[in-house]
């Protein structure tokens, strides 16, 4: 293919099917799983493959670009300046080894640290969320966050993972949103979870931790493509370096931040 004929959004949506598709291959069959981290933070070869797999189409169509992942062989932190793609190749890896469906491999094309195009795959699911720089869609129909003005009437997520040393602030968080809000979903894929809240499956997301860029920045580009609001803690526009991040129909935003504080009060 030649160098630049597609268009980044093009090939994020390209790039996430081939790694999505291949790891699909792989669920609910014998897998041999290791840990990284920690005993809840899982790998599989899936993992490796997929990201593999993604890294290869982006190659090919933008060589030489600057390449962020989950997994080994690729880089860390997201440059600030510059083009750049951010790969995470199994995000909800917990889900996909308990062969739970929600999972799924999210790509994102960003130019001086700003999403341009991202695309959210969730092949067990048969969901394909894109978003280019100015609407978000799925299976390709566009797509927008969901009309809910009450927070009495919001179904909200706290988002992530708080570790085993920091359940007071979990708890805080649930806590708080069930007070706030009508009712809590946590569905163990933070990219799935961005996505729902871009289609109006959920009325908001968040959390006070600071977030990879591999679990996020897919999907709060869609987010924002959808029409949603997308934060850190304290109400600034996020990027992928700040803290906390809360996302919303944009009508429960100042809700959400409230909760962000009592999570960051409960410390």
């Amino acid at each position: 293919m030649n160098t630049h004929s597609e268009s980044r959004p093009a090939v994020a949506h390209r790039a996430a099917t081939a790694g999505a598709t291949l790891a699909n291959e792989s669920f609910r069959t014998d897998l041999a799983v290791e840990t990284k981290s920690g005993p809840t933070d899982l790998v599989t070869e899936a993992d490796r493959a997929a990201q593999h797999r993604v890294i290869e189409v982006l190659e090919n169509a933008y060589p030489n670009e600057p390449i962020v992942g989950e997994e080994n062989g690729a880089r860390s932190t997201v440059p600030d300046e510059g083009p750049a793609w951010i790969v995470d190749p199994i995000d909800g890896t917990n889900n996909f080894v308990a062969e739970n469906r929600v999972w799924g491999t999210a790509v994102a094309a960003v130019v001086d640290g700003e999403p341009v195009g991202a695309a959210v795959v969730l092949p067990a699911l048969g969901d394909s969320y894109t978003a280019d720089g100015t609407a978000a869609f799925r299976n390709g129909k566009q797509i927008a966050v969901s009309n809910t003005t009450e927070p009495a009437l919001a179904t909200v997520s706290p988002m992530l993972w708080w570790p085993a040393d920091d359940r007071v602030a979990y708890a805080a968080a649930t806590r708080a949103v069930v007070s706030r809000c009508d009712d809590l979903r946590r569905i163990g894929s933070a990219q799935a979870t961005l996505s729902l809240v871009a289609d109006g499956g959920l009325d908001g997301a968040l959390t006070d931790r600071s977030a990879n860029p591999w679990d996020t920045v897919a999907g709060v580009h869609l987010v924002r493509c959808a029409g949603g609001r997308v934060t850190d803690r304290e109400g600034n526009r996020w990027r992928f370096d700040s803290p906390g991040l809360v996302v919303s129909n944009g009508r429960i935003h100042d809700e959400l931040l409230a909760v962000a504080d009592e999570i960051v009060e409960s410390r």
